[in-house]
């Protein structure tokens, strides 16, 4: 048998809670998804996930202040100003990678 070593972690306690009813779900305790997050981490050299801040959602007009509506709208303004813009094809494009279902 392998020989192990514990390891020791505080984690907010709702986080933990609710990772763990849904480990429960699929039949695994924390400590295998511990050692598969372990063994994913050596074989791809680094973390089994990107590391990034998410990319904003599309908010609906509706949902906007005036102020709000103004300060997008001045946005797309000076950046038509700075030469900024895309073409719609491009807009369609990014939009299909970012939501695509």
């Amino acid at each position: 048998m392998a020989k192990t070593e514990a390891v020791y972690a505080r984690i907010d306690t709702n986080l933990k809670h609710k990772a763990e009813g849904v480990l429960s779900k699929l039949g695994i305790s924390p400590s295998s998804a511990i050692q598969m997050l372990y063994s994913q981490i050596v074989l791809q050299q680094g973390m089994p996930f990107e590391s990034k801040l998410p990319k904003r959602k599309p908010v609906a007009l509706a949902s906007l202040s005036q102020d709000e509506l103004d300060a997008e709208l001045l946005k797309g303004i000076n950046s038509l100003k700075n030469g900024e813009a895309i073409s719609a094809d491009e807009v369609d494009l990014e939009l299909s990678e970012l939501y695509k279902s």
